[in-house]
């Protein structure tokens, strides 16, 4: 059996049977496909195995690179300011314009030539002050002749009393004779009613001569008064304005352009218009004791602000506007105030007792409301809208929002985000200091200290989030 078994296959083709093995079983040898089909699989295990470790190592290569290569988180510099109570004077600002209390535009009630003029334009002058001369010589006549016309009528009047006295005298005899004469009682009856409508008609004469005198009177004192009119003084204390014509020229009665324009310089009226919704508040502050007007020249902001009395509410509200006119009393005396000059006014109401106020550079506004960034006991800045109030030497006053006390950033809010932490400016190291730590930080801690302080703060903004908070490039709240 043995023996059968050792022998090759009938069906074998010769070169294709091997040595017989131990077990006694014959083996055939793998043909040049199988080869090629092994060596094809082999490749492409390989290359699978090296597109793995290729995606492996990319995958996990760049993540390490970028946290390598991570920026440390920003600290921004910002100035910073304590929230503080203190008492706010409730103010109403406006804008206003000077008035001069009165002005008066000189004419002439005459005419004639200008003699002389007798002050220098811009000057100013007192009331009753000499201005203008005009020739007074025409009116002089005029007067002379008005003065010889009515003593021509106080003569004819004078002798019209002369003969009223005779023809009395002549009357009174006649009645005499009537009671001494009866026989001749008709006659001096007769002729003594004659002598007294004699005495009547004198008087009656009398009388129209004293009225053509009281006319010539009443000539003589027009020509006084147009005389007088020759000098014209000033009718007030003020200050004189463009000088419109000179001496040599003749003068019009009642001229349509004045001689000159003079204006009352002090006092004077500032005029200014507030909002209605602050009458109430106007009324009801009134008797204050600290009621008062304040008026600054713009640009003049260096000296103190005049002081005045509210003269004037009116008694209207301009319904166009919506607003209400006010007038106060200046008493200028430094002459700095120029009516038609436009002027800041403040009206002071009364003072608000221990407001909650901060730097009015803190106050952000926004679309809807107003925001101020504030810094928390972690030196990270947090966004809070605020209430504002009214505004004095660059304090605003902070209704709701603010506690006093609480940091707030004055300075820097451009680079702030809710959340990055800040430091005071002048706690920043000098630029040389900074560069002098960047320079010896060793290489390999970069990683270490990037995870360190990133680790100390993990709210901590990078510059990714940066740029996604308020893509549309607006800021705050």
């Amino acid at each position: 059996m043995s023996e059968s078994a050792s022998k090759p296959l009938p069906d074998a083709p010769v070169g294709e049977l091997n040595k017989a093995t131990p077990s006694g079983r014959a083996e055939v040898a793998p043909s040049s496909k199988d080869k090629i089909r092994a060596r094809v699989v082999q490749g492409v295990s390989l290359l699978g195995l090296v597109i793995v470790i290729v995606l492996l190592w990319h995958f996990f290569g760049d993540k390490s690179n970028k946290a390598a290569n991570r920026p440390l988180r920003e600290v921004v510099p910002v100035e910073m300011a304590a929230a503080t109570q203190m008492d706010v004077p409730v103010q109403i600002k406006s804008i206003g314009n000077i008035e001069p209390l009165s002005t008066i535009a000189v004419r002439s009630q005459i005419e004639g030539t200008l003699q002389s003029v007798r002050f220098t334009p811009g000057q100013e002058v007192k009331k009753g002050d000499l201005l203008f001369v005009i020739d007074p010589r025409p009116l002089q006549a005029a007067l002379s002749q008005a003065v010889a016309n009515l003593a021509k009528a106080m003569a004819a009047v004078s002798q019209g009393k002369n003969v009223v006295a005779r023809d009395q005298a002549t009357a009174t005899n006649s009645r005499i004779i009537v009671k001494r004469d009866a026989q001749e009682y008709d006659n001096a009856v007769a002729k003594a009613q004659a002598d007294e409508a004699t005495v009547r008609a004198d008087q009656s004469s009398v009388s129209t001569l004293e009225a053509a005198a009281q006319a010539e009177q009443a000539n003589v004192n027009n020509a006084r008064v147009q005389l007088s009119y020759t000098s014209i003084r000033s009718p007030l204390s003020g200050k004189t304005g463009n000088l419109v014509t000179t001496a040599g020229n003749l003068i019009r009665a009642n001229d349509t352009t004045p001689m000159v324009t003079i204006t009352e310089a002090a006092p004077v009226y500032v005029t200014f218009s507030v909002p209605e919704q602050d009458l109430l508040r106007i009324r009801q502050y009134a008797n204050s004791g600290d009621f008062k007007t304040e008026v600054s020249i713009p640009g003049d902001e260096a000296n103190a602000p005049q002081q005045g009395k509210l003269s004037l509410v009116d008694n209207t509200v301009d319904t166009t506007t919506g607003t209400i006119r006010l007038k106060a009393t200046l008493e200028n005396k430094e002459r700095k105030l120029y009516p038609g000059l436009f002027v800041n006014v403040v009206l002071t109401l009364g003072l608000q007792r221990e407001a909650v106020v901060i730097p009015s550079q803190a106050v952000q506004i926004g679309q809807d409301n107003s925001y101020v960034y504030v810094v928390k006991p972690d030196m990270t800045a947090e966004v809070r809208n605020v209430k504002t109030g009214t505004s004095f030497n660059n304090m605003t006053v902070i209704e709701e929002g603010i506690n006093p006390g609480e940091q707030v950033v004055t300075d820097g809010q451009l680079k702030l985000v809710p959340g990055v932490t800040v430091q005071p400016k002048t706690a920043q190291p000098k630029s040389g200091q900074q560069r002098a730590g960047a320079i010896n930080r060793p290489a390999g801690n970069t990683n270490s200290d990037a995870s360190s302080v990133s680790g100390s703060n993990p709210g901590a903004a990078t510059p990714s989030d940066k740029q996604g908070y308020g893509g549309s490039g607006k800021r705050g709240p």
